[in-house]
C-alpha cells in the first residue's frame, strides 16, 4: 500500500478534520469494526478459529485506510474508483469499505457542536434537542442517481419515476448557523 495515499487522504482539507480528531475517531471505531468483522467471520466459519489470529489472506485496506477513504468520500463526494486508484485496489473494495464504515459512523451519531459528549443518533434525538435548546432546524432533501444492475429478468419494469433511474434520497438538517447536526438516508 502506498504510504503517500494515506498521507494525502489524512490532510484536513481532504478528510474534513484535524489529525487529532481523526486519531480519536480511529481509537473509538477500530475496536467496534474489528469486533464486527470477527463476528462475521465466526458466523461464516460456523465456529471458532482453526488457525491463529492473523492467518489467512491480508486485508487489502486496513481500518485506518478504510476510515480515511470514507471520510474523504463523504466530504468531497469523489467516486469510489478515484479513491481506489491511489491505494491500488479495486473499486468494489473501496465500496465495501465505505459501506462498513458508514454503518459505524451512523451508530456513533452526530456530535452537537456546542455540547461535548452529546450525540444525536435518531430523528427523535434531533427533534428533542432542537425543542429543548430552541434551535431552528432547516431541512434539505437531495436525490442522488445510482445505477443498479438488473438482478433478474424484468428488472427494468420496476425502475421508478419519470427518468427511469433509481435514486438514493438523503435528508440533511442544519441549524441557523449552517452546521449539520443530522443527516440520513430516507
Amino acid at each position: 500500500m502506498p504510504t503517500w495515499a494515506r498521507a494525502a487522504c489524512s490532510q484536513p482539507a481532504l478528510s474534513g478534520g484535524s489529525r487529532a480528531h481523526f486519531g480519536e475517531l480511529l481509537e473509538e471505531l477500530a475496536p467496534k469494526w474489528e469486533a464486527a468483522r470477527e463476528s462475521a467471520l465466526r458466523e461464516r466459519r460456523g465456529g471458532d478459529r482453526r488457525r491463529a489470529a492473523g492467518a489467512g489472506p491480508r486485508q487489502r485496506l486496513v481500518f485506518t485506510d478504510r476510515l480515511l477513504v470514507t471520510l474523504v468520500h463523504l466530504r468531497l463526494g469523489l467516486p469510489h474508483a478515484a479513491l481506489a486508484h491511489p491505494y491500488g485496489v479495486d473499486r468494489s473494495t473501496v465500496s465495501g469499505a465505505i459501506r462498513g464504515v458508514r454503518q459505524l459512523l451512523a451508530a456513533l451519531g452526530f456530535a452537537v457542536p456546542d455540547r461535548p459528549g452529546l450525540r444525536l443518533r435518531t430523528l427523535e434525538d434531533l427533534f428533542a434537542y432542537a425543542d429543548a435548546e430552541g434551535v431552528e432546524l432547516r431541512l434539505d432533501g437531495t436525490e442522488v442517481q445510482v445505477r443498479r444492475r438488473a438482478s433478474h429478468p424484468g428488472r427494468k419494469a420496476f425502475v421508478p419515476g419519470k427518468m427511469k433511474q433509481n435514486t438514493i434520497k438523503t435528508t440533511t438538517f442544519s441549524d441557523g448557523q449552517g452546521r449539520t447536526p443530522f443527516s440520513g438516508i430516507v
